[in-house]
């Protein structure tokens, strides 16, 4: 919603300002539809050919991403903490029971509480994995945090590959724009012989293609780009959060504790309140 009102108030605003000022929109209009087949076919082609195909595979969902926002909300890292609680709380009273659990998750009955994060291969993966490992002694914590934490920088690098990839192409939108304008001089020039009306006119469409490649670039790809590495990163967050829960749980510390540990680490905007949480934990201690 707001990325679509930052398109149409950035057009409206740069168009609608060269209209009042007394420009002339026709000349922009006409070569609009040839300045845009140089500039957007030289940005796609060479997009396509920087790209591996599992980045060109994403670049439609990626962009949908960042028009949509953030997968996770407030709500999925409550219901995250309550999930890591009850597996926590599992793993130090039952293990042979836990390992059910992990082993199966698509069949527990605590991980299709939450079926938005059954979902997500990746966190169900991290929290499956870690608590697998764990029941195989692999459980220095210190060692299992730097070894969540290079998963997670490893998934991080696989998520940003579109949005680095975008703003790769929007870095190079200004010179496609300048390519656009040279042909358009050169076309000029070979019509040298003609009046200064009709020069003029051609001359403003040439430089239309300069006028497209940064509008482009710095109006609408860059700020899409930036966009979806802030929406990446925010999802990102929820890694963390089951990160800091389960190497906590290593630590040995109370399971109330390792869940607080994991809310204190959520983003502030989508922290679950203390209270909140604690409503929550106490339904489920109530309910087992």
């Amino acid at each position: 919603m707001f990325g679509a009102a930052g398109i149409v108030v950035t057009i409206v605003m740069v168009f609608g300002g060269y209209a009042l000022a007394g420009g002339k929109m026709e000349v922009i209009l006409h070569a609009l539809p040839f300045e845009m087949m140089i500039i957007g076919g030289a940005a796609i082609g060479s997009y396509i050919l920087s790209n591996s195909g599992a980045v060109l595979k994403h670049t439609v969902s990626g962009i949908m991403r960042a028009f949509k926002g953030p997968a996770w909300q407030g709500q999925d890292h409550e219901d995250l903490l309550c999930l890591l609680f009850q597996l926590l709380r599992l793993g130090r009273s039952n293990a042979v029971e836990l390992e059910e659990h992990i082993e199966n998750p698509e069949s527990s009955e605590i991980f299709r509480a939450y079926p938005r994060i059954l979902a997500d291969h990746e966190a169900v993966a991290i929290i499956t994995d870690t608590l697998r490992s764990a029941s195989l002694n692999y459980d220095d914590p210190y060692q299992v945090e730097d070894m969540l934490t290079k998963r997670i920088a490893l998934i991080k690098e696989e998520e940003m590959h579109v949005a680095h990839a975008l703003q790769s192409m929007a870095d190079a939108l200004p010179a496609l724009g300048i390519v656009a304008a040279v042909l358009g001089v050169i076309k000029t020039m070979s019509a040298i012989d003609q009046p200064p009306e009709i020069l003029g006119k051609m001359i403003g469409s040439a430089l239309v293609g300069t006028f497209l490649g940064v509008f482009l670039a710095y109006g609408l790809v860059s700020p899409l780009a930036q966009r979806l590495s802030a929406v990446k990163k925010h999802d990102l967050s929820f890694y963390e959060v089951i990160k800091s829960v389960l190497v906590a749980g290593l630590h040995h510390h109370a399971t109330n504790l390792c869940v607080e540990v994991g809310r204190q680490s959520a983003p502030e905007q989508l922290r679950p309140s203390f209270v909140s949480l604690e409503n929550a934990l106490r339904d489920i201690k109530r309910a087992s």
